[in-house]
């Protein structure tokens, strides 16, 4: 079932597998440039119970490029990994 929500967003239903498996349309696949292989951040909003996907492309990593310069990723990246053990 495809609900538009406007020109850019819009909501596919999908069923996940006993293994935890979800398989993302092949259209909107296409449209983002995700091929097998490809990298997904994943992003868990708790209090809204949302999960967003984003792929990891070229075009991701170009438009970040720059943005955390300087705020202490590693320290940042150890503090998720710690946190990603406690789940």
């Amino acid at each position: 079932m495809n609900t538009q929500v406007n020109r850019k967003e819009y909501a596919v239903e999908a069923v996940m597998t006993f293994k935890g498996q979800l398989v993302i349309p092949s259209k909107i696949r296409r449209k983002l440039g995700i091929k097998e292989g490809t990298w997904l951040q994943i992003y868990v909003d708790e209090a809204a119970k949302q999960i967003i996907l984003t792929p990891i492309t070229r075009e991701y990593i170009h438009s970040v490029r720059g943005k955390y310069k300087g705020k202490g990723l590693m320290k940042a990246l150890m503090a998720e990994k710690t946190q990603e053990k406690e789940l």
